[in-house]
């Protein structure tokens, strides 16, 4: 019979970083009482899997391991695991390494961590060129609101800040400006018998003991963005309709953005969140992508949110586990898993093992022998 993640899904903290406090004054925003979005500039360090300073290390205690080791980010792992959704194109770069390693990466310089807007809507957007409103342009402005709002609800007082043991892993001495506050944790999960998935995962915030609960409460904060109403097939003015008509405000993103607001579900699970908060930011004006403001805040727990979008989280573990086995199986080498740009198919493809990368990393593979050049399906 079919197994059930569960019997395999549990998870041991392996490491933590990073700090963060949430604002709880921003629970009170609404469309009369809006806030203005700031523009915080923070370094957001996005990080792929076989740059983390941390996952070597992690690595090496699995190097004698008699089990097959998978080692990814949540935003990889929450891609694969809701692809079903996905219209879009994005791709993933594996790479199988000795018996028993698989790492799973983003490509260097790729669209991957930008966030589509209305991906999934009956009308997409279409406009082209540098138009404010065409898909590239949307996606910019949805992932700069996103960032400057996932800073902007903390709290501002280092007192109130939670610390996360260690610090940031990925501050380089070197940079200048404040880099963003995130906080990661390094989990383990066992995918089945043999095989265990080690992934970075993100947390936004943290709610302080207190009220029902003597322990720490992790948050992950995300916006939905309104871009123009009148644009928007079945839209409806948030101003307008935020405060008395939430729910249906809701059911039109989650057409609208199914594939977004299922990835931050199955992040949110993936990093053991105990809440899911989604602020609403909109254009102050249609006509202009550079001023926003917060006209409300929403929260769920997880996995009552995937059971309201109809994300089955059993389902989503089996995916990955097709989809892992599937690369596992592959001998040592470098392969991209493509979602094909026009039909409801993923397809993996045999690459040069310097393919991707950029050219700092290339000057060091020189002398190898790059005796595999061509590229295969799979």
């Amino acid at each position: 019979g079919r197994e059930s993640w569960m019997k395999f899904g549990y998870f041991v903290v392996r490491r933590k970083y990073g700090t963060m406090g949430y604002d709880k004054s921003y629970d009170r925003v609404n469309t009369r009482n809006e806030r203005p979005l700031l523009g915080i500039n923070r370094i957001f360090h996005k990080v792929t899997t076989s740059d983390d300073p941390v996952i070597p290390e992690l690595s090496h205690e699995y190097k004698d391991s008699e089990d097959m080791i998978v080692f990814a980010t949540d935003a990889i792992l929450s891609t694969l695991m809701t692809c079903t959704r996905s219209i879009y194109s994005w791709d993933i770069v594996a790479q199988r390494v000795g018996k028993n390693f698989l790492f799973l990466d983003k490509r260097d310089k790729s669209q991957f961590d930008l966030m589509t807007v209305n991906e999934t809507a009956v009308e997409p957007p279409q406009d082209e060129g540098n138009s404010m409103n065409s898909p590239p342009n949307l996606a910019l402005e949805a992932t700069f609101i996103n960032q400057n709002f996932s800073q902007q609800v903390l709290k501002k007082d280092d007192s109130a800040v939670h610390k996360f043991g260690d610090v940031n892993p990925f501050v380089d001495e070197d940079e200048h400006g404040e880099v963003a506050s995130v906080g990661y944790r390094y989990r383990k999960f066992q995918l089945s018998e043999n095989v265990q998935l080690i992934a970075r995962c993100e947390l936004d915030a943290v709610l302080p003991p207190g009220g029902s609960t003597d322990e720490v409460q992790y948050m992950s904060i995300k916006a939905l963005n309104e871009w123009d109403p009148q644009v928007i097939f079945g839209g409806s003015d948030w101003r307008h309709k935020l405060d008395a008509q939430r729910g249906a405000v809701l059911a039109t993103e989650l057409k609208n953005n199914s594939f977004k607001l299922a990835k931050w579900t199955m992040s949110a699970i993936l990093a053991g969140s105990h809440f899911l908060k989604f602020g609403y930011v909109s254009r102050i004006h249609p006509r202009n992508s550079t001023k926003h403001a917060i006209l409300g805040m929403q929260q769920y727990r997880p996995r009552d949110f995937a059971l309201q979008i109809n994300l089955d989280v059993n389902n989503a573990w089996g995916i990955l586990r097709v989809v892992v086995d599937l690369l596992l199986k592959l001998t040592a080498g470098k392969y991209v898993v493509l979602k094909d740009p026009n039909k409801a198919v993923i397809r993996i493809y045999n690459v040069p093992k310097n393919e991707f990368e950029s050219e700092e990393d290339a000057s060091d593979d020189e002398e190898e022998d790059a005796s595999d050049d061509d590229k295969s399906d799979s």
